[in-house]
């Protein structure tokens, strides 16, 4: 609330925690210098230029001389691989320059806007966290961050997908802590919901009649204990790590906060006399009483045999969507109970309302306050009226204690400021970890099948493990639209050892190629409505979901362009500094170091191996048609085990680069040798930084051990955890 100017904000008494930490990035971007607009517009330019300066050199040089056959084909192999390279370069410069325009035009809505927005809404709206053996403490600081959204009608529902009976003890004690969940929230918040419920009845039952002192000063007083009562929640949070941190400060404390100052600003009005109208204060009082207002509701897909058991995200949100909006009985039989439409809805054994939006929010992740409202505001425009899916692509908690994960955190903050850009050419993809969906646009692309003898609803698609990715192409040949909101409104955590970021990073890579042959349904799509077809949309498209693959290739078919050095132009680099001066600036604008773009190369460096295994089994899956689960690696001392052969594979490169360099000098290739050199310095700075000498040790004996303890012992396989979402390369 805020109808007059911000003035200091009274401090909350003592019982409320002081801020962890004071530097947290705020919500809305800055507003790029119309400079910074024109050089990053010119930026994707001067990238094609110069390539192309750099491919007519190449071959001005070499077309008239006489070259052996091998020669000839390395050639071919550089200028296929530096076009690649370039062109996914120059897509990230054209995703950037639509980010700056968009973060140029944006402009924030104010408080008073958003009130005044939703004051006669009626809208409903379904949080759905998916979950999967996660910790009761990360998915408690989630519902939290749902919970305190404001909206009209609001409902958060945890899908629990783990088995519904584990045998194991410690197993089963985690998961009954995880079920609890829901209920305890929804205790919590009976206190405030209470008072705030209260004050709103008392301001109804005065009628109509002229808005008074008192009542300013009644609300004052319920949002300063409203305030108060944040506060405490947050002193008692237990703050183990930069998420809680985060949590306590932005969700807690901020919200707590703005309560407070709202406080102020009513008793000030009071003072002076300035008495709002009835309907803004009647806005006032049902803001209140929102935040405190969302029911909760827990949902275990595993105990009904009607419904998929395919062990993935996808089907778990599948499960509870179909079920949306209908009464349902339960029956038991011989294979487990069974889920049938209830002919009574007042008899069923279970009631799921349907709602006007789906929220879908990964286990890790926290929205700040407004999310819900501004993104549905959004929707509400005019014109959005196709728009099926918005989101805001999530951040990195700021404050990660390791170098890997603040690193790993930079490139999600970079991806962050690239899908923004993705909205302004209309490429948008669909980032799982939180979106809100229009429950309308699910339908559209609703599917049936049959499993196990019972109708299967599938709305999210589970051919690949990047279901977001292929919803977003499903919707998009439908004539639906998604948006990326232009400000920093979710986070998400970020794997925080190497063996969880491989097992991350492998998944990502996995899936584009498979669904790439679907622009061409989207191409169709737009024909048909007669539509405009962007060739920046498809550009971006086919960048995001084929450059891991191509890349992937010619990145180190690139390193061995050095055994034949004469081969090499100096105008080669210079195609890249674009993009790496680019880079290191959209570093230093996400809250980063610009330096962290040498850090960032080096990261890459190492998980080369990574990203190709990756795409390796998408060709696999698109041979055989099978889709490609991935297996748990084991846990070592708290951390998650790398493949001993990630780790030996970047090790082994930075050999192959060394031999390379070595050659290139006694040739007298000086630049290729030091091209060389470059790349076994980042590959060894990588690895002893990223993976970690001793930590690689552990997980190559580890490996070994197993090899020689159970020969031809496959690894079970089974899916991964559903928390973190696809992003491009």
């Amino acid at each position: 609330m805020s109808y007059v100017p911000k003035r200091a904000v009274t401090p909350l008494p003592e019982s409320r925690p002081a801020p962890h930490r004071s530097d947290y990035p705020t919500f809305a971007h800055a507003a790029p210098s119309r400079l910074s607009l024109v050089v990053g517009v010119a930026a994707p330019v001067l990238t094609v230029a110069l390539w192309l300066w750099f491919v007519l050199d190449t071959v001005r040089r070499h077309a008239v001389s006489t070259i052996a056959v091998d020669t000839v084909l390395w050639l071919v192999v550089m200028l296929v691989a530096a076009t690649a390279l370039s062109f996914s370069s120059a897509m990230y410069l054209v995703g950037r320059a639509g980010a700056l325009v968009r973060l140029r035009r944006h402009r924030r809505l104010s408080r008073g806007e958003l009130l005044a927005a939703f004051a006669e809404d009626s809208s409903s709206m379904t949080v759905l966290v998916p979950s999967y053996a996660e910790e009761p403490r990360v998915v408690s600081a989630t519902l939290w961050s749902a919970v305190l959204q404001e909206f009209p009608s609001l409902r958060v529902v945890l899908l629990i997908d783990d088995k519904p009976f584990p045998t194991d003890p410690e197993v089963r004690a985690k998961l009954d802590l995880t079920r609890e969940l829901p209920g305890r929230i929804a205790a919590t918040l009976a206190e405030p919901h209470r008072f705030s419920t209260q004050v709103l009845e008392d301001f109804l039952a005065a009628g109509d009649s002229v808005v008074t002192r008192n009542q300013l000063f009644a609300l004052a007083g319920a949002y300063e204990r409203a305030g108060l009562w944040l506060g405490e929640l947050a002193r008692q949070q237990p703050v183990e790590d930069h998420a809680d941190a985060f949590l306590v400060d932005q969700v807690f404390v901020g919200l707590a906060d703005d309560l407070i100052h709202d406080a102020d600003l009513l008793r000030g009005r009071a003072a002076d006399d300035d008495l709002p109208d009835r309907a803004t204060l009647l806005a006032a009082h049902q803001r209140l009483v929102r935040i405190f207002s969302a029911d909760l509701d827990l949902f275990e897909r595993k105990r009904y045999v009607s419904l998929s058991q395919e062990a993935n995200k996808a089907m778990n949100l599948n499960s509870y969507l179909s079920l949306m909006g209908r009464a349902w009985s339960i029956e038991s039989g011989d294979a487990g109970d069974v889920l049938v439409p209830a002919e009574d809805p007042a008899r069923a054994d279970l009631v799921i309302p349907d709602a006007d939006y789906v929220l879908t929010l990964d286990a890790d992740s926290l929205l700040v306050r407004d999310y819900c409202l501004r993104l549905v505001h959004e929707l509400t425009r005019p014109g959005n009226e196709r728009v099926a899916v918005i989101q805001t692509p999530y951040c990195s908690f700021p404050g990660a204690p390791s170098r890997l994960e603040r690193v790993a955190g930079a490139t999600t903050d970079l991806q962050h400021l690239h899908h923004l850009g993705k909205t302004y050419f209309g490429a948008t993809f669909w980032v799982g970890a939180n979106a809100i969906i229009r429950r309308a646009a699910l339908t559209d692309i609703e599917q049936v099948s049959l499993e196990r003898g019972f109708e299967v609803h599938t709305y999210i698609q589970d051919r690949t493990v990047i279901e977001d990715t292929e919803s977003s192409m499903d919707l998009a040949a439908r004539g639906w639209s998604l948006i990326n909101y232009p400000e920093r409104l979710s986070y998400s955590a970020t794997p925080p050892d190497f063996g969880s970021l491989v097992v991350q990073r492998r998944r990502w890579a996995n899936g584009g190629l498979i669904i790439m042959p679907k622009i061409v349904d989207v191409l169709r799509g737009r024909w048909a409505r007669r539509e405009r077809i962007r060739v920046g949309e498809i550009a971006l498209r086919m960048d995001y979901l084929g450059s891991i693959a191509w890349t992937g290739v010619a990145a180190p078919l690139l390193m061995l362009v050095p055994m034949v050095g004469e081969l090499l132009s100096p105008y080669l680099f210079l195609t890249a500094a674009p993009f790496l001066i680019a880079q290191a600036s959209d570093l230093r604008r996400v809250g980063h170091r610009a330096l962290d773009v040498i850090r960032v190369q080096a990261l890459n460096m190492v998980l080369l191996p990574v990203n190709l295994a990756g795409v390796l089994k998408s060709v696999q899956q698109g041979i055989t048609g099978r889709k490609i689960p991935f297996a748990r690696t084991p846990k070592i001392a708290d951390r998650v085990a790398a493949p001993a052969v990630f780790v030996l594979l970047p090790y082994l490169l930075a050999g192959a680069l060394g031999l390379v360099a070595v050659r290139a000098f006694l040739l007298g290739y000086v630049l290729g040798g030091c091209f060389a050199v470059a790349g076994v310095l980042l590959a060894l700075a990588g690895t002893v930084v990223f993976v970690g000498v001793r930590d690689g040790f552990q997980d190559v004996t580890m490996g070994v051990r197993q090899a020689l303890t159970a020969p031809g012992r496959k690894a079970k396989a089974v899916e991964p955890a559903p928390a973190t979402p696809q992003l491009a390369g």
